[in-house]
């Protein structure tokens, strides 16, 4: 059977939430790398805010949306190196 589409709404949240948190710049500051993790951090937290806002809004397709690819910046973020990760609940690693 399918996940009930608000609880699936609610367990990407979460999981971006989370992953938000744990995700750490990898890159020496100031260099050109971590400016790549700062705009990859930047755009995971506004597809996170963006998420929350159709929450709000009474949409949850496209809330999920947003949280499946904020999730995907960070994702990608791990995989560069510009994130140092070590959940692979969290992160494709």
């Amino acid at each position: 059977m399918p996940a009930d589409l608000n609880e699936k709404v609610k367990r990407y949240e979460n999981l971006l939430r989370q992953a938000l948190e744990k995700a750490e710049f990898a890159p020496i500051k100031d260099s050109h790398m971590y400016a790549v993790a700062n705009d990859f951090h930047t755009m995971a937290r506004s597809y996170y805010e963006d998420g929350i806002h159709f929450v709000h809004s009474g949409d949850p397709v496209n809330a999920l949306i947003c949280f499946s690819y904020g999730h995907a910046w960070l994702d990608a973020g791990a995989r560069l190196g510009v994130f140092t990760v070590d959940d692979d609940q969290l992160f494709t690693i």
